[in-house]
């Protein structure tokens, strides 16, 4: 037992981090990072005129222990908010206008048990494959209901084209074809009261969401009811279906649309 360990099993009611620290220390609980490498080819959305686009990454050194500062190595950052994986507040979305910047989010909220939602099979069949309401059910039937304050992440194996031109799928009329939610399953993923959805694709909603009514509609449903989105998130396979654990961790930007995040999960 390490020192941690022994004050926290002292303190009464803290058996449960006990539990946790022991399961760190002795990898029977694995840290499973969901985030994409942030650099400069970090994919970015690229909207068609009129709309302005958000900024890709970019570093630029101020000092790697040389004369501009010998004894440290820093660098100034330029990217949009929603750039990598990245976290969506509700106040991204026009439904969702006057509900929480990424700052008003309670801590408590961006931690939740995970529940993820294989859709990969269809999606190599068809890329522009949404998720729909029976594939809830059939997964509620196997797993159980989606409960309340969880993340339901959508396993698409799309974090495995993030450096290839298949990531936007872009076609011969420059129209992207990426999997995503329909309309109805964004509603009752709502109903169930989750925290939000998390997919691999460079934002929430398929790449004909355009199409659809409601426009993108899990943006619309999601954030009119104050809840989250992720993006960009990999590494989808290392987790089981239900009983994870999510922090996804976003910077605490003031009036802040989303930001980019660390995501972490315990298995």
């Amino acid at each position: 037992m390490n020192v941690q360990s022994q004050v926290l099993s002292k303190k009464p009611g803290n058996q449960a981090l006990n539990q946790v620290l022991e399961g760190l220390a002795n990898d029977s609980i694995e840290v499973v990072d969901l985030t994409q490498v942030l650099n400069e080819d970090t994919p970015v959305i690229q909207l068609p005129e009129p709309f302005v686009n958000t900024s890709s990454f970019k570093s630029t050194q101020i000092s790697k222990y040389d004369a501009t500062g010998p004894v440290c190595y820093w660098n100034d950052l330029t990217l949009g908010e929603h750039c990598g994986t990245h976290f969506d507040a509700p106040n991204h979305w026009i439904s969702g206008k006057e509900n929480d910047s990424v700052d008003k989010i309670p801590a408590k909220r961006l931690i939740g048990e995970v529940r993820v939602i294989n859709i990969k099979a269809k999606s190599e069949e068809n890329p522009d494959y949404c998720l729909t309401v029976e594939d809830i059910r059939e997964y509620e039937a196997e797993y159980g209901e989606i409960p309340k304050d969880s993340w339901v992440l959508l396993y698409t194996g799309w974090s495995e084209y993030v450096n290839g031109d298949k990531f936007f799928n872009i076609d011969e009329n420059g129209l992207s074809h990426t999997p995503g939610f329909t309309p109805e399953a964004s509603k009752l993923l709502v109903e169930r009261d989750i925290l939000g959805v998390g997919v691999e694709t460079v934002g929430t909603d398929a790449g004909i969401a355009h199409t659809f009514n409601p426009p993108f509609p899990s943006h619309h449903f999601m954030h009119e009811a104050n809840k989250y989105g992720l993006a960009q998130l990999t590494n989808l396979d290392k987790l089981p279906p239900k009983g994870a654990i999510l922090i996804a961790a976003p910077l605490k930007i003031e009036h802040g649309s989303g930001s980019p995040m660390r995501a972490i999960a315990l298995v």
